[in-house]
């Protein structure tokens, strides 16, 4: 599975809409682009009155005005084009860079199973790859493109303005334009689009090899990932390859237009020459102005190549931003209480449905452990409580309001047993969750949840750098963070799902009274790793194959001698020694 692609127009009509937006910012370019184009035309345009002049033996005072005159028209045309460019360039910027963070931000509100399947190489190519094709086309393509499309219509209007036989004559080559691009398009498009695609399976595989690095190795499968590597780099490159053939085929139809073009303009010139006309100068200087095109109407055709793969990668990037959102609840919607309810929800992977209509209810204040074997659907019932999965059937509700992905993320935290330690300074690390947090708030954090004493005997304190390139935490520091984070952003429901397995014998108890004191008073979901964080629970749910087998609290399902019953059997008697 992939994430989705924007059509061609789908993806017009975002970039049209942006544009829409800015108005002025486009409206300045274009004239500035306009004078610009309009001020190159004028040194062609004397060339030709010089021409005439000096035919006609006028006084050489007369002739260094007429240079002085294309001498400024050419410094002006300079400057302009210059900040035209630049206004391009930073206009695209920054639609480019909203853009990014937009797919970013949209990918990250996803529901967890929808990246999983697509992969994080296929996110990757597009705010990487993807990202570049557009960038490089924005800062120096675009600028070129608008300042060609501008000088060519502005050249027809002078030669059209010289005679209207001289214009015509220039526009015969349009339509030898028109149909090298039509041959060219249809054909490119597909392939470029398919060259993206073979270079973001690319960037997976790599992706993937590189974060599985110790699994390949233990298996021996460095072969297996080469090989995958090298057929997706060969599958780019063919793509390549036949793109860049039809790209020559559209060099010649280029090269016969502007044949075509040229010859025109000086046949239709001697016979109006001849007629009277016009006279030798003009058509000298239509001929020029057409000749002064080849440069920019062949660049532009020339870079429909880069344009065509930015195209391409400019679907992919919309396709992430026009994921249809779920409805949220209106804005007077407001929850009763911090209770969490999870009603007849429905869920399933690729393989068949996880969860048969589980219903479990967390009243206001308590916590609930989530118990049963493995595969049971104990974790895709705690993702559908924060926000990570979307429901197949039935609803999530905090405080007897319908909650979509958003709100619920909004309103529920969640620590895994696979906490990130983000690099950078530890207080910043814990500042994620709150940036506003002052540094006492943070230590107070900290000293709730037990972990202050040895953070403070970190090198640096709380200024210590942590994660990647800095302190290496232990698996049950970093739980800890995890759980100073939840005290700091202090949402009504907090959910852990195996949030002390790390932690091993040693510190479970330790991580468990942390995870106790970050959840106190808070509506409290646990998957239940260690069966002591069910048997402290105000209520324990025992999901078996995807549904709801028993409901009570310890001392009830123990009596009851069922499935709940059978567990804290079997975990007492592995847990007969000291811990």
């Amino acid at each position: 599975m992939t994430l989705p692609v924007a059509t061609g127009g789908e993806a017009w009509r975002w970039l049209r809409r942006e544009l829409g937006r800015r108005r002025l910012e486009v409206a300045a370019t274009v004239g500035v682009g306009l004078l610009g184009a309009a001020a190159s035309v004028v040194p062609v345009n004397a060339l030709g009155v010089l021409v005439d002049r000096v035919r006609a033996g006028a006084p050489a005072g007369t002739l260094a005005g007429i240079g002085a005159v294309i001498g400024v028209a050419a410094l002006v045309a300079g400057a302009t084009t210059g900040l035209a460019a630049y206004l391009v360039a930073r206009a695209g910027g920054r639609i480019l860079a909203e853009l990014r963070e937009a797919t970013v931000e949209r990918a990250l509100r996803l529901p967890t199973a929808t990246l999983d399947r697509a992969g994080r190489g296929e996110l990757l190519s597009r705010v990487g790859p993807d990202v570049a094709a557009v960038g490089r086309v924005v800062s120096e393509i675009l600028p070129t493109m608008i300042s060609s499309v501008l000088l060519a219509i502005l050249s027809l209007a002078a030669m059209t303005g010289i005679d209207w036989r001289l214009g015509l004559a220039g526009a015969v080559a349009l339509p030898l334009y028109a149909i090298g691009l039509r041959w060219y398009l249809p054909r490119s498009a597909p392939v470029y689009r398919a060259e993206r695609e073979a270079i973001a399976d690319r960037s997976r595989l790599l992706v993937e090899s590189m974060l599985g690095r110790p699994t390949v190795h233990a298996y021996r499968l460095e072969e297996r990932h080469l090989r995958g590597i090298d057929g997706a780099s060969a599958r780019a490159r063919d793509l390549a390859v036949g793109v860049f053939r039809l790209f020559t085929r559209l060099v010649g139809r280029v090269n016969r237009a502007e044949f075509v073009g040229v010859a025109a303009i000086v046949v239709v010139g001697w016979f109006l020459v001849r007629a009277g006309h016009v006279t030798v100068g003009q058509t000298a200087a239509a001929a020029v102005l057409f000749h002064r095109l080849f440069n920019p109407i062949g660049g532009l055709l020339f870079s429909f190549a880069e344009i065509q793969a930015a195209g391409a990668a400019l679907s992919r990037l919309v396709g992430v931003v026009t994921i249809p959102r779920e409805d949220g609840e209106p804005a007077t919607a407001v929850p009763e209480g911090p209770d969490l309810v999870l009603d007849g929800v429905r869920f399933g992977y690729d393989g068949g449905d996880v969860l048969h209509g589980v219903t479990v209810r967390v009243e206001p204040g308590t916590r609930v452990a989530l118990v049963g074997s493995s595969g049971a659907g104990k974790t895709t019932l705690a993702a559908l409580a924060a926000g990570l999965l979307r429901p197949r059937e039935g609803t999530v509700s905090v405080g007897g309001v319908v909650r979509d992905l958003d709100g619920l993320r909004a309103c529920t935290a969640i620590v895994t047993q696979e906490t990130h330690v983000f690099a950078g300074p530890l207080v910043e690390d814990l500042r994620l969750a709150r940036p506003d947090a002052t540094e006492a708030e943070v230590e107070a954090a900290l000293e709730r949840i037990g972990a202050l004493g040895w953070v403070r005997a970190l090198p640096e304190g709380l200024a210590t750098v942590v994660g990647e390139g800095g302190h290496a935490l232990t698996a049950a520091q970093a739980q800890q963070l995890a759980l100073a984070r939840v005290v700091l952003a202090d949402p009504p429901v907090a959910i852990l799902d195996e949030a002390t397995a790390e932690a091993g014998s040693l510190g479970a108890r330790d991580l468990e009274r942390s995870a106790f004191a970050a959840t106190e008073g808070r509506t409290t979901l646990v998957v239940a790793h260690r069966l002591t964080q069910a048997a402290a629970a105000d209520r324990i749910v025992v999901l078996d194959g995807g549904k709801v087998v028993e409901e009570g609290d310890h001392a009830e399902l123990v009596a009851a001698g069922g499935a709940y019953a059978r567990l804290w059997q079997a975990w007492e008697a592995r847990t007969a020694g000291p811990l």
